[in-house]
């Protein structure tokens, strides 16, 4: 059963005080929770790599009209479509072959459904997932949060995770990812609300220095 936001954040004060006036400032944490099938998030986040999140949203939304239907479509469905179809919508080629590794690694049964994937572990799941094409740690780590809404995920990787820490302690530099994963192992089992407020400080932290 997962703790309280309430809880989550008085776990993360009382492991480092840093967190206490960030906390103050942006109230109990909202994490958001899309739910939807693994595959499904992971053709989302291909979609998201390197693009502003407008055109992202614009490229999948010209892909789910591609297809006939309710819904997302399945694996089948887009294995069925030209690889035209799919540059059509804005995916680039090497977005395209990711794609298909996707539907390819669902099909074989190495992407799991959401219902198998509660009884996987966080590291299991990021090791299999891992190893699709054009699929990372990072990428991984954010379904679990965003799509599966596992509470103790620490993305050390993600740059702004690291930024914010940096700027709550007042560091010249971020830290290293290993360094920061070492600093977080006392923030579990709430690692994915350390991670919440981490980008929180860091949106701040652009915000002043845009207004500066």
């Amino acid at each position: 059963m997962h703790a309280t936001p309430h809880a989550a954040a008085a776990h993360l004060v009382a492991q480092h005080a840093v967190f206490g006036p960030l906390i103050e400032r942006i109230g109990p944490p909202v994490i958001t929770v899309n739910r939807m099938e693994p595959y499904q998030a992971l053709i989302r986040s291909v979609a998201h790599q390197q693009l502003h999140g407008n055109a992202a949203r614009a490229i999948l939304a010209r892909f789910a009209s591609s297809f006939d239907g309710p819904g997302h479509p399945t694996p089948d469905a887009i294995d069925a479509v030209p690889d035209e179809v799919l540059r059509s919508c804005g995916f680039s080629a090497t977005k395209v072959a990711a794609i298909r590794d996707i539907c390819a690694k669902t099909r074989h049964g190495l992407v799991p459904t959401a219902t198998e994937s509660e009884a996987i572990d966080d590291a299991t799941l990021i090791e299999r997932l891992s190893a699709i094409r054009g699929v990372g740690r990072w990428t991984v780590e954010m379904m679990l949060i965003s799509t599966l809404g596992r509470p103790d995920v620490l993305p050390v990787d993600d740059f702004a995770v690291r930024e914010g820490w940096r700027l709550l302690n007042r560091l010249d530099a971020q830290p290293k990812p290993r360094e920061l994963a070492t600093v977080g192992e006392a923030w579990a089992p709430h690692r994915s609300t350390a991670a919440w407020y981490l980008w929180r400080a860091a949106d701040e932290g652009k915000k002043i220095k845009q207004s500066s």
